[in-house]
């Protein structure tokens, strides 16, 4: 986990931020930013690209090496078809306006997802933008399309389960690490769980995004909409993150010494 020395402005404990190495954001708001603005939801929708642009610049710069942004759930499909077409158009536009920058600032793009379950057209600009950035040796951006958690458990079990009818493992060769390299974050290897997860909005739910790897990342609930998120209010959940006291489940010197 890299330190970071903040902006003056910014009162951490020693001065230095702990830049988690995963954060996964939960990008909710979209809609709500139009609504208020009497705008349609679209707007939203768009204006949201503009700040994944910003926010993956701004989290690369802090030398966070995963960055993972849930841009479509399996249950986004219930909405409106207008919507929804637009929403899969989004990916084409942003790849192709943002890879040029992505490739100057060694951002790699990867996919978690169902991808074969999206248009043509998205998965075209999916593939290419991962091809296109994969030489980049910097952060990587994991977008979550077509994704949903409980499903990727289900699959996972499914994958581990035909491999014991095969013959190939045994019940009991069935662990965390062989049940974590089932899942669809495997080749995020040891990154694969999120130490940070943010959600705007407002909203106090996972929304079924990574409930396997999100096991003991810390969670930042903010009131701002994400067409309306910065670099600043990323700090700001940073800055938080560092003052956790992080035990996983156990009891550091710290909390003994004052017990």
């Amino acid at each position: 986990m890299a330190l970071f020395k903040p902006k003056p402005n910014v009162s951490v404990a020693n001065a230095q931020l702990k830049i988690p190495d995963h954060i996964a954001i939960i990008m909710d708001g979209n809609g709500r930013w139009a609504k208020r603005r009497l705008m349609p939801r679209a707007a939203g929708h768009k204006t949201g690209m503009n700040t994944v642009k910003k926010i993956a610049t701004a989290a690369s710069d802090l030398g966070v090496k995963v960055l993972t942004l849930y841009a479509f759930s399996t249950e986004n499909w219930s909405r409106p078809n207008d919507e929804v077409n637009f929403l899969m158009q989004l990916p084409v536009d942003f790849f192709s306006e943002f890879v040029p920058d992505l490739i100057k600032n060694n951002i790699r793009v990867q996919i978690i997802g169902n991808i074969d379950g999206l248009p043509q057209s998205t998965r075209k600009a999916v593939q290419n933008a991962i091809v296109q950035t994969a030489q980049g040796s910097g952060m990587i951006l994991n977008f979550a399309l077509n994704y949903g958690g409980q499903i990727e458990i289900v699959e996972a079990t499914k994958k581990l389960a035909q491999q014991v009818a095969d013959g190939k493992i045994s019940p009991d060769d069935i662990n965390g690490d062989l049940f974590s390299q089932a899942l669809q974050t495997a080749s995020l290897g040891e990154l694969a769980a999120p130490d940070l997860m943010i959600r705007t909005s407002g909203e106090l739910r996972l929304s079924n995004f990574m409930p396997y790897q999100a096991a003991y990342a810390e969670l930042y609930f903010t009131n701002v909409l994400w067409p309306d998120f910065t670099a600043d209010d990323l700090l700001q959940a940073v800055t938080a993150f560092t003052l956790r006291d992080r035990r996983f489940g156990g009891l550091n010197d710290k909390y003994e010494s004052e017990s």
